[in-house]
């Protein structure tokens, strides 16, 4: 290991990996010590094997606060959505796993299909500071997004104040439509949210090397077979870079 690179990722010698405990599908448990399990934890762990540094626990209960936190110094490297807005204080890596995004509308809705989502009058329902939720507030056109604070509280909103539309994860959206009679969950998706690694600016060689680690970690089966050992369904491996 170049020791440039390890002193860039790790300058304390501990490698801070920055976590978002609101994923539950890259978040799926605690161990008995309260540490994050899941795939997410288990390639942070990986890359501070290769680093050969030890690994400490940034938890962060949204991604926005992961992300506004890179600012700050708070961790060296963070397991989050790829997505443009971050890309200014934070340096991507290529996607290591995808989840795709729908809506759910409610019984008897005119809504059938993504496509008929963005109208004037349209109100959807987002958990604010989400991967999609970024994604959403740049291509809507005419429908009006309305925020709430995590999963839950995007679920609550959209039935305590009747709207048309829940944006979310297709798999969390699976759960979601059970607790609904009549609910739908529109085919397609409007996106598929990005999982990467990520690291503040400006650190380039730890970015090169982090950008090399998600491609092998892809190619090499490491990815699936992380979310095979965590019995994830509604993930799947990105496509190479």
């Amino acid at each position: 290991m170049n020791p440039e690179i390890r002193s860039e990722l790790a300058p304390s010698g501990t490698l801070r990996a920055g976590i978002n405990l609101a994923n539950f599908l890259l978040v799926t448990g605690r161990s008995p010590e309260g540490d994050p399990q899941g795939v997410a934890p288990d390639m942070a762990a990986e890359i501070a094997k290769r680093l050969g540094v030890g690994i400490a626990w940034v938890p962060f209960a949204t991604p926005s606060e992961l992300a506004d936190a890179a600012a700050d110094d708070a961790w060296d490297v963070g397991l989050i959505g790829a997505e443009p807005a971050r890309a200014e204080t934070i340096l991507f890596t290529a996607a290591y796993t995808e989840i795709e995004a729908t809506y759910l509308v409610p019984a008897n809705s005119p809504l059938h299909g993504i496509e008929d989502v963005d109208r004037e009058g349209v109100r959807i329902a987002v958990a604010r500071g989400s991967a999609y939720d970024l994604f959403l507030s740049r291509r809507l056109e005419h429908a009006e997004l309305v925020r709430a604070s995590g999963l839950d509280g995007s679920f609550d909103l959209f039935v305590e104040q009747k709207l048309d539309a829940l944006a979310g994860l297709r798999p969390r959206l699976i759960s979601d439509v059970e607790r609904l009679p009549g609910a739908r969950i529109l085919d397609g998706r409007f996106t598929a949210v990005q999982q990467a690694v990520g690291t503040p600016r400006p650190r380039e060689r730890g970015a090169a090397f982090l950008r090399e680690f998600v491609e092998e970690a892809k190619a090499s089966g490491l990815v699936q077979r992380l979310i095979d050992r965590h019995g994830v369904r509604g993930l799947s491996v990105a496509g190479a870079a």
